[in-house]
């Protein structure tokens, strides 16, 4: 099929050297106030149930972003009918998102939250199965696989039907949640285990560089969240500045700043380098499933636990007269060590799949944030957002030192493609317009 004409609807394949389309930026802003909703949902209710509640509506939307993904690596979003279905799509994302706080449970006189957020899933799984059916068909996708493709989510959404009519059955709160997660995570199972036979179904990355800039678009989104909850967590619209809040918030960027340096200065760009030189199909799928969809999930949800974690220490940091000498209240401590120390899980797991390496440095700062996190929990609150920042901020600077030789070579490759990727670009646009 000539690539250049459109199919059906205006849509066009995306071809190898694709990037990240305007229209893929604006749909992630959804996932902006979704992620946003579930760090304040969860904050309202630090609950055993309330955790499990927001890391289970986590797992289901980053789902249905990941498919939007897979959608956007196989046609360009901007061009045809595409933009409209991704509109639609976008409105069921955040309907889903003013869902989350009844995700669970109904509240009178409004709509059945379950029930809504099951037709929201299913909506927007639904319009990219549309597009991807009227996708142009290069002889990689047919309609046996689209029809494949529609059976998990079709499951998914009839098992979080199914949670939805749960408490309609007069049984207690306890017995209630229980089954209702039950039918979440069989319905994640569903979903995810499907994932995993894409590769086996044909599924292919057709753009290398669009399928990593797109999942560290997302986590930059999840470290924004953290920065986010800091200024929520102050509420110094509300209240004087004080000196404990300033100093508090100032730890809480610094453990931001330290989590995106331990990610993006040396790990991702050494990732995108492996993932390009992995050529067979197959292999490049394997790894843009279990690097990026599986393991992306479990950074972010750790962000959003860090996150969780500093809002209720700022939160504590900027009341008045606030006594120093005291601790944050339970589980303010180890929500913020569990998060950053499930964050670096994460990351040692995508270095390992994608470089086949570990670095000692990632996993002792793991054992010593789950070793800090009950101390911390014991200190006052400020020694304890100090003390976060003081070993995430140390981890970097020890890789720095320790792998200044492994850095400075990958910096000079990567510094090296981009100049001659913006040479090729200016030359084109020379013979383009002059």
């Amino acid at each position: 099929m000539d690539e250049t004409r459109p199919a059906r609807g205006g849509l066009r394949s995306v071809r190898p050297g694709a990037r990240v389309d305007r229209l893929e930026i604006f749909f992630d802003l959804v996932f902006v106030f979704a992620f946003y909703n579930i760090a304040r949902v969860t904050a309202g209710e630090l609950t055993g149930q309330g955790l499990v509640a927001g890391m289970l509506i986590l797992a289901l939307l980053w789902w249905a972003w990941c498919s939007h993904l897979m959608l956007a690596n196989r046609i360009r979003l901007g061009e045809g009918i595409a933009p409209l279905v991704m509109f639609a799509a976008m409105a069921a994302v955040f309907t889903a998102a003013l869902t989350i706080p009844q995700a669970f449970t109904d509240k009178p006189s409004g709509l059945p939250g379950p029930l809504l957020m099951a037709g929201c899933y299913l909506v927007v799984r639904g319009l990219h199965l549309l597009l991807y059916g009227l996708a142009p068909d290069d002889g990689r996708a047919g309609g046996p696989r689209l029809g494949r493709l529609a059976v998990p989510p079709l499951l998914a959404t009839a098992l979080l039907v199914g949670a939805g009519v749960v408490p309609y059955l007069g049984l207690s709160s306890n017995v209630v949640f229980a089954l209702q997660v039950g039918c979440w995570l069989a319905a994640l199972t569903v979903e995810y285990a499907a994932g995993y036979l894409l590769a086996t179904w044909g599924w292919a990355v057709r753009a290398a560089s669009h399928w990593v800039e797109r999942f560290e678009l997302i986590l930059m989104i999840a470290l924004g969240e953290l920065i986010v909850s800091v200024g929520v967590g102050s509420d110094l619209i509300a209240r004087p500045v004080t000196w404990p809040a300033v100093a508090g918030a100032t730890f809480a960027v610094a453990v931001a700043a330290a989590l995106w340096w331990s990610h993006f200065d040396l790990v991702a760009p050494a990732a995108l380098q492996a993932f390009h030189a992995t050529d067979e199909a197959r292999s490049r799928a394997a790894l843009a499933r279990d690097a990026y969809v599986y393991l992306h999930q479990p950074m972010i949800a750790g962000l959003i636990l860090t996150a969780l974690g500093m809002e209720e220490a700022l939160h504590h940091l900027g009341t008045a007269g606030v006594d120093l000498s005291t601790p944050a209240a339970a589980p303010t401590m180890p929500l913020a060590y569990g998060g950053a120390a499930l964050f670096f899980v994460a990351q040692v797991g995508f270095q390992a799949r994608m470089l086949g390496t570990v670095t000692v440095t990632r996993v002792a700062v793991v054992v010593v944030l789950v070793g800090l996190a009950p101390v911390a929990a014991r200190s006052p609150a400020l020694a304890g957002t100090a003390l976060l920042a003081v070993v995430c901020v140390g981890l970097v600077l020890a890789e720095m030192v320790l792998l200044r030789k492994s850095r400075r070579r990958l910096r000079e490759a990567t510094m090296h493609e981009r100049l001659t990727h913006e040479a090729r670009e200016s030359a084109w646009r020379q013979r383009r317009y002059h």
